[in-house]
This record gives structure tokens, sequence and C-alpha cells, in this order.
């Protein structure tokens, strides 16, 4: 399981346990089934509403992305792209398509397999940053339904505090006011379910998702740059220092805080 989601897991479970423990009298007081299927049904009518039946259902298959790791293969593609340009660098065709049978990264074959087809480098471009539009366009989307969905999860939380008011009214009206306290904690509820799921689910989910696109298209720019280099036929030795540069983890390129400013030492003399 991906560390970051366990540890918000379990933190989730904490806070709740507080809540349920240390600040109600009952645990059982912070249950309020029909309240919750208030919010859930609803937030799943208007999502459904919303988008397309099989937007949402391919969605639905992305939440287990949250709760495991997730490998690039970045650094399997910087060895694949060198051992190759190192063929294509000799002129080896053959191996270059061999090699190309055992690589599990569809978007540097198709790369690899233009370049051996003699394809312009401008045209191989175009074609590959079509590619990377089309994968951040549809991911943006996926996330986005789970961004809808936090915004719908209190609107219908609302909606079940004031069916709840409404049935508190009645029961006011019928001068019955020693029940008026628990009605009204069963109707703001609703609105603590929706809150917490669009908080705690909804939006952990999309955020989660929009940094695994991130990560896929640093990967997808990578494979671009190198293929961008083996059909100028530059030296295996450049291209992969190239591209170990997309790996690399920079510091501040403006400022190092590990030295002091000739400003600051003039100061700490001068006290």
């Amino acid at each position: 399981m991906n560390p970051s989601t366990l540890i918000g897991i379990l933190a989730s479970i904490l806070l709740l346990a507080s809540v349920l423990l240390f600040t109600a009298e009952s645990p059982a007081s912070f249950l309020n089934l029909p309240g919750l299927a208030i919010v859930i049904t609803g937030t799943l009518a208007a999502t459904f509403i919303s988008y397309p039946l099989r937007e949402v259902v391919r969605v639905t298959r992305l939440v287990g992305i949250v709760f495991r790791r997730e490998n690039t293969y970045a650094r399997d593609d910087i060895k694949e792209l060198v051992d190759m340009s190192r063929l294509w660098f000799q002129g080896n065709v053959q191996a270059v398509e061999e090699a190309l049978e055992n690589t599990r990264n569809p978007f540097l074959r198709t790369g690899i397999q233009l370049v051996i087809a003699n394809t312009k480098e401008q045209e191989i471009i175009d074609l590959l940053r079509w590619r990377i539009a089309r994968l951040k366009a549809r991911e943006h989307a996926e996330a986005q339904i789970f961004r809808t969905m936090a915004t719908y999860a209190p609107a219908f939380g609302m909606i079940g505090t004031l069916v709840g008011l409404v049935n508190m009214l009645e029961v006011m009206e019928a001068g019955d006011v020693g029940v008026i306290g628990p009605r009204m904690a069963v109707a703001l509820l609703t609105t603590f379910y929706g809150i917490l799921l669009a908080n705690l689910v909804f939006k952990p989910i999309a955020v989660k998702l929009e940094r695994r696109t991130e990560e896929r298209l640093i990967a997808m720019n990578m494979v671009l740059e190198g293929i961008s280099l083996i059909t100028k036929r530059r030296l295996p030795s450049f291209i992969e220092e190239t591209l170990n540069s997309f790996m690399a983890n920079f510091h501040d390129e403006i400022n190092d805080p590990s030295v002091p400013r000739r400003g600051d030492d003039e100061a700490g003399q001068h006290v």
C-alpha cells in the first residue's frame, strides 16, 4: 500500500475516534443512516447526471490507485532508450526491433518504431506530444469527477439538514419540546457527513490522481526527449546524461542556504 495513503487513513481513523469517544456522550449519537444515505445517494445521483456512464464507471476503477504504490518505471525506460540508442547509433536496426518486443512502455515503443521508419523528427514530436496532451486531458477529467463529487457531498448534506429541520418544526408544532435537541442533532449530522466525505474521501482521491498524472507526464516527456535525441543521432552517453536529469532532485538554483551571502557576513561582523 502507498505509505502516504496508509498514514492518511490512520490519521482519519484517529480523528473520527477522537470525535466519537471524547466529544459525545454516546458514539451512537453520530450514527444517522438516513442522513448518510441522503448524502451518498444524492452525490452519486448528481454525478451520474453530470457525466456519461462510461466515464463514471472508469473512474471507480481508479480508486485502487490511491491505495497502492504505482511505479512509472522511468529508470527502466531510460535504460531501454540508452540501449536502443546505442544499437541505433551502430546501425543495428534488427537488434532495435528485437528490443522493442520486450518493451513494456507503449509510448516508448511507438516513438522508436517511428524512428526506425525514418519519420521526420518534427512529425514524431508532434504525434507524441498529441498523445501526451490526450492523456493529460483524459486523466484531468477523471480527477475532476471526484472534485465534482466533493462539491456535491456538502450540498446534499445541507439538504439532509433542511429535511431534519422541517421534521423538527413539525415536532415543535405538536408541542413535544423534549425531542427538539435530538432532532436538531440528527439534522446537523447530514452536513457533517457531507463535509467529511468531501474532505477525507473525494478531494484526496482527486489530488492523488492529479499527482499521478504529473508523474506520468514527466516520464512521458522524458521519453519524448530521448526519442528526439535518438533522431538527431546524439551519442548514447549524452542521451543517458540528459535523461537522468529528468529524474534528478534539484536544490534551489537561485539561493543555496548552506552558503552565506556576503552582506550577511558583513552584518555579522558589525554586530
